[in-house]
């Protein structure tokens, strides 16, 4: 979860058996977008975010052809943050980290 996710959402999934990790409780708060994507990448772990300019870079990678351990986006306003813990939960259950390399999916689910 980057920083612009709500901690409801964390909860939500760590009470549904999630495992997550926060940049808060990683360390990673402060770092630019492509660093905190190569934090991701470095701990296999598929970044969610509701931040446009992550999602920027995301594209930026996959353009470049540049690695990735996969972005989850959902616009702020658009989504709420019972939809995220559903659609997430959904996700991270019926999938395995090596399917989201480099990989950009939107919510809510369709």
């Amino acid at each position: 979860m980057d920083v612009h996710v709500p901690y409801a959402i964390t909860i939500g999934l760590r009470l549904r058996g999630v495992d997550v990790i926060t940049a808060q409780e990683d360390g990673s708060r402060e770092l630019e977008d492509a660093d905190l994507l190569n934090r991701a990448r470095s701990l296999g772990r598929i970044m969610f975010t509701r931040d446009d300019d992550l999602l920027r870079e995301a594209a930026l990678r996959q353009k470049r052809g540049e690695s990735f351990a996969g972005v989850i986006y959902a616009h702020q306003l658009d989504v709420s943050i019972g939809q995220c813990v559903i659609d997430l939960e959904l996700t991270v259950k019926a999938s395995d980290s090596n399917e989201w390399i480099n990989r950009v999916e939107y919510l809510p689910l369709k």
